[in-house]
């Protein structure tokens, strides 16, 4: 038998019996879309985390007060200790380190934002002029936060564009006083959309100096310090000289946790990777479970088709090339799974990227291919034992029917 006529041979049983066709096409289908699909969500969250990281900023090491790494004590809530807090004269202490460029103290909280009737619940952020260049922030109308010493507050603030819309309105902001908890606030700049960061929505947020926001929270404890280095390749010596300026300035204790941008990234790049490659080994189990099918589809195949195959036997046809079909047969059901599943896989990715556009599902290029291929080996897989049972046929017992 030639190619061409093996394929035609497989394309006619495969078009001739439509049912059995159809749902073999639809569970290798499935598994394919799986695989694509979960695969495509977690690469989406792996990008989305990358994204958000990558939005702080660059060369940063981050501070935050408490140690996470295990010292082999009682906890410090069991014990009735607390961390110590990060204040505002041990970010400007970090300065004295040469490698250190900017430093931008951080208080969060939240607040009630009125101006005249309107009012509404925002996340208010505390800092200093430097935070603007620090995380690639935007402002889009007035001025940030003023530079200068950021022990002395001053009564203004900076807000984002949704919160702008829904206080004032057609009304211009600039200049006009907000009341934030008890305190008044004059609007000095409007921040451009930049949407979701790290959590919180930056189109929602009220930015206030450093001093103002401790003032209003009634705290003298920092939230977090962002420092950036000169350059990326002193990103470790900054952490370093970070580290050690705060054991100084804390009795020699250790008692802060220094992060880099980039062991951060590569932590969550690992834990994501993994994990969508586990979710989608366990996708690809619905492939194996379709090539159970198409092994006991061929299986009732070879008892349907005896006296085809006896007669095939009889006018010269080898048990190879008896096998040899039915392998045909399996890779061409395979195919059409397969091209049925990236389909449908790549309609479900585009589904849900409607209702999450900010975050950016995509299959990688090792799922798009290691589905159809693993479908295809799959099947032919499947496929040894049915084919190998049509091929131990006796021709004369298979006409006879015996």
């Amino acid at each position: 038998m030639r190619l061409t006529d093996l394929l035609a041979f497989a394309l006619t049983i495969v078009l001739g019996n439509r049912a059995r066709t159809l749902l073999t096409l639809l569970a290798m289908g499935v598994g394919v879309a799986a695989v694509v699909v979960v695969s495509s969500l977690g690469e989406g969250a792996r990008r989305y985390v990358l994204d958000q990281f990558g939005a702080l900023g660059t060369n940063l090491v981050i501070v935050m007060p408490g140690r996470s790494e295990t010292t082999g004590g009682m906890p410090g809530f069991l014990t009735g200790e607390t961390p110590r807090d990060l204040t505002l004269d041990d970010a400007l202490a970090l300065l004295r380190s040469r490698v250190v460029k900017k430093i931008a103290p951080l208080i969060v909280g939240a607040g009630e934002v009125r101006w005249g009737a309107k009012m509404r619940e925002s996340p208010v952020l505390g800092s200093t002029a430097e935070l603007l260049e620090i995380r690639h922030m935007l402002v889009a109308q007035g001025q940030f936060l003023p530079p200068g010493d950021p022990r002395h507050a001053v009564p203004v603030c900076v807000i984002g564009a949704t919160l702008r819309e829904e206080i004032f309105g057609s009304h211009a902001a600039l200049g006009e006083w907000l009341r934030i908890g008890d305190r008044h606030f004059r609007v000095v700049g409007i921040m451009a959309r930049q949407g979701q960061s790290l959590g919180f929505n930056t189109d929602e947020i009220v930015i206030v100096p450093v001093t103002a926001a401790q003032a209003l929270f009634d705290t003298e404890s920092l939230f977090r310090i962002l420092v950036e280095a000169k350059s990326r390749e002193q990103v470790v010596p900054a952490k370093d000289d970070v580290i050690e300026i705060l054991r100084v300035r804390h009795e020699g204790e250790r008692d802060v946790t220094v992060i880099t941008q980039d062991a951060v990234l590569a932590t969550f790049d690992r834990i994501l990777r993994a994990l969508t490659l586990a979710v989608g080994g366990i996708a690809a189990i619905s492939l194996a479970v379709a090539g159970i099918l198409i092994m006991n589809v061929m299986l009732i195949a070879v008892t349907q088709r005896r006296r085809e195959i006896g007669l095939l036997k009889a006018l010269g046809a080898t048990g190879a090339q008896i096998r040899l079909t039915f392998f045909t047969e399996a890779v061409l059901l395979a195919l059409g799974g397969a091209a049925l599943g990236l389909a449908a896989g790549k309609t479900g990715e585009w589904l849900v990227s409607q209702f999450y556009p900010q975050i950016p599902f995509a299959a990688p290029w090792w799922a798009m291919a290691a589905a159809p291929l693993t479908a295809i080996a799959t099947a032919a897989l499947f496929t040894v034992a049915p084919a190998a049972r049509a091929a131990r046929l006796d021709p004369v017992a298979a006409l006879s029917r015996r």
